[in-house]
C-alpha cells in the first residue's frame, strides 16, 4: 500500500511540474494529509459495499454559475490520449496502456460544484490516469488556500453535493502554486477507475 501511494505521489508531482512550467512550484503534501490506509482504495473494494468507511468533505463551488452541465466525449485507444473541458479547466491524460481496448470516454461537469461524472461507469484502468483541474475556475482561485484540497471519489452518482458529502476514496493529489504570486493554480491527482469525482475541502 505504501509503495503504491509513493509511486502515485511521484507521478502526481511529475505531472504537476510539467503543467506548472519553470515559473511555478509544487506545494508539498502537508503533514496532516489523510491516512491513506483508512481510505477505501479502488482496487479490491466494491462500490456498493455498505460496510465501507466514509469521510465527509465539502465540495468546492465553481466561481461562476453554469446554466447547464458541460459534457465532452472522446474515443481513447490503447496508445493513450487527452480529453479536456476548456470551459471548466479540466484535463485528463491517459497514458499508453491505460486502456485495454478503444473506449469512448465521456466527462460531464456538475452545474454548481467542482465535480464530474466520468463514463463508462465502473471502468478500471491499467495505469494511472492523471487529472488536472485549474483552480482559477473555482471558488479558491486567486486567493491563498485556507484549507487543504482533496480529490475525492463519490461512489453514488445521485449523491447531493451540498453540505458535507460522504466520500469513499481520497485520491493522492498535489496543489500547484505559482512561484510569482504564491497562489494556488491547479490541483493534480490520479485515478484508476470511474465514475464520479469532486474537488473538496475539509
Amino acid at each position: 500500500m505504501l509503495r503504491l501511494i509513493l509511486n502515485r505521489s511521484i507521478s502526481i508531482l511529475a505531472g504537476a511540474i510539467l503543467i506548472s512550467g519553470c515559473s511555478d512550484s509544487v506545494g508539498p503534501l502537508p503533514a496532516n494529509f489523510p491516512n491513506w490506509s483508512a481510505a477505501v482504495t479502488g482496487s479490491g473494494s466494491s462500490e456498493n459495499d455498505s460496510s465501507q468507511s466514509t469521510t465527509e468533505l465539502k465540495a468546492l463551488w465553481w466561481n461562476g454559475k453554469y446554466k447547464t452541465s458541460v459534457s465532452v466525449s472522446k474515443r481513447i485507444d490503447v496508445s493513450g490520449g487527452v480529453i479536456s473541458i476548456p470551459a471548466t479547466g479540466l484535463t485528463m491524460v491517459f497514458p499508453a496502456g491505460a486502456l485495454s481496448e478503444p473506449t469512448t470516454i465521456k466527462v460531464t461537469s456538475d452545474e454548481r460544484y467542482v465535480a464530474y461524472k466520468m463514463e463508462p461507469s465502473g471502468i478500471r484502468f491499467n495505469k494511472d490516469v492523471e487529472v488536472t483541474q485549474l483552480l482559477s475556475y473555482t471558488e479558491v482561485g486567486g486567493s491563498p488556500l485556507r484549507t487543504q484540497l482533496f480529490a475525492a471519489y463519490v461512489a453514488d452518482d445521485n449523491t447531493q453535493l451540498s453540505g458535507k458529502v460522504p466520500v469513499l476514496e481520497l485520491e493522492p493529489s498535489s496543489t500547484v502554486f505559482s512561484a510569482v504570486t504564491g497562489l494556488p493554480e491547479a490541483q493534480v491527482w490520479v485515478i484508476r477507475h470511474f465514475s464520479r469525482y469532486m474537488l473538496a475541502s475539509g
